[in-house]
């Protein structure tokens, strides 16, 4: 197993089996739940120096599902450029989710979740199956779909197991 391989199998690891495509829903559903119940104090907490706030991991996870949709639809259209990576630790500091109110945070993730589904549920299996280059490694752009809900997953995990206990 490549280090990529190993890289994407941790996020990979927490997509339920069965229907992925419905758990975009379930995960999305799960993720607002938590977010709606935090005070707009509460999600400027860091539990930890150095640590995105409530807030900038919301819009980190949202800026991750926009670069993952623009990568399903490339592959998945057949698109053979080498599709770039992103440095996560940039697009938080430039991200100024903090000046932002949570609400609008939410209705951001929301909305892509909703894009998100829409774009998988009516692609064809064919597109699926497609494999593309991304970040330098060939990846199939269903797997990119179950990268947005394990990627989410990780994230309401870490939230739960750091965040909310310190709240």
């Amino acid at each position: 197993m490549t280090d990529f391989q190993k890289y994407i199998q941790r996020y990979l690891d927490w997509v339920p089996s069965g229907d992925w495509v419905k758990e975009l829903q379930t995960s999305g559903e799960k993720t607002v739940a938590l977010y709606s119940k935090l005070s707009e104090e509460q999600s400027h907490f860091a539990y930890a120096e150095g640590k995105w706030t409530l807030k900038e991991l919301l819009l980190h996870i949202s800026d991750t599902e926009r670069i993952f949709q623009y990568r399903i639809l490339a592959i998945g259209r057949g698109d053979k450029n080498e599709l770039p990576g992103f440095d996560e630790e940039l697009y938080a500091s430039q991200s100024f989710a903090n000046e932002r109110h949570l609400d609008s945070l939410l209705e951001e993730y929301q909305l892509l979740r909703k894009s998100s589904q829409i774009l998988l549920e009516t692609m064809k299996t064919s597109a699926l199956n497609t494999v593309g280059t991304a970040n330098g490694n060939q990846i199939s752009a269903e797997t990119i779909g179950k990268l947005i809900i394990g990627h989410n997953l990780h994230h309401l995990n870490i939230i739960e197991e750091r965040y909310l206990p310190n709240l």
